[in-house]
């Protein structure tokens, strides 16, 4: 792949504090985190960058893009460590590429996608997710001793994270991840949008994309935000 040698440029200092936020969660999930950066094609009247990452514990595809100052051309994976430690308020200078992970190379379509209703009103789904991460605590605890092992209490995530929102096929796993980012504010304006078996919750805080078929091997234990 192709990397620009001129760094990226932000159009001002709160698209930089918000990738940066974006980037340290991600490594708050894995340390070790990499992340899928795009820029350039059918951008339109604003230049953006996309940046993709996959916080482990939820198996889904976290997106934050970021308005630039200029059209750039890049499609690269690097470490989101490296990058995070390289941007300032101005903007960064692209990181070294490194080897990427599976999913990197799996991304969401960019065209195709329709709107689905049936979401519940963001309140509601943020209760949602309490009431899950409680409901799991919970059972967890009620485990007797000798069943208290990594595949019983993933069979109970899976069980829990898997069931549907709404009148949506949206697995509530991805509502979960959402609002772990920070992308599920109160009060914000979300979609729920599907291109052939990808569904996509978008907020003006970034989305989070999840195929309804091919994942596998899922991991559901919640994590803390």
């Amino acid at each position: 792949m192709s990397v620009p040698a001129r760094g990226l440029y932000f159009v001002d200092a709160r698209e930089a504090e918000d990738l940066t936020a974006f980037l340290a969660r991600l490594i708050h999930y894995d340390r070790a985190a990499a992340v899928r950066l795009q820029a350039g094609g059918s951008d339109g009247p604003q230049p953006h960058l996309a940046v993709f990452g996959r916080p482990p514990s939820f198996e889904v595809l976290a997106i934050r893009t970021s308005r630039l100052s200029a059209p750039a051309q890049l499609d690269v994976t690097v470490s989101a460590g490296e990058l995070l430690e390289g941007i300032s308020n101005a903007g960064f200078i692209v990181p070294e590429a490194v080897t990427g992970p599976p999913w990197a190379g799996v991304l969401p379509p960019r065209g195709g996608w329709r709107r689905l209703a049936g979401l519940p009103p963001v309140e509601a789904m943020r209760e949602a997710v309490a009431a899950a991460v409680a409901e799991f605590r919970r059972r967890d605890e009620e485990l007797p001793a000798e069943r208290r092992s990594r595949l019983e209490r993933d069979q109970i995530g899976r069980e829990i994270w898997s069931r549907t929102v709404g009148a949506t096929p949206l697995p509530l796993r991805a509502v979960h991840a959402a609002q772990s980012l920070g992308f599920l504010r109160p009060g914000v304006a979300v979609a729920l949008l599907s291109a052939g078996s990808w569904l996509r919750l978008g907020t003006p805080f970034g989305t989070v994309a999840v195929r309804t078929a091919g994942l596998g091997g899922l991991n559901v234990t919640p994590t803390r935000g």
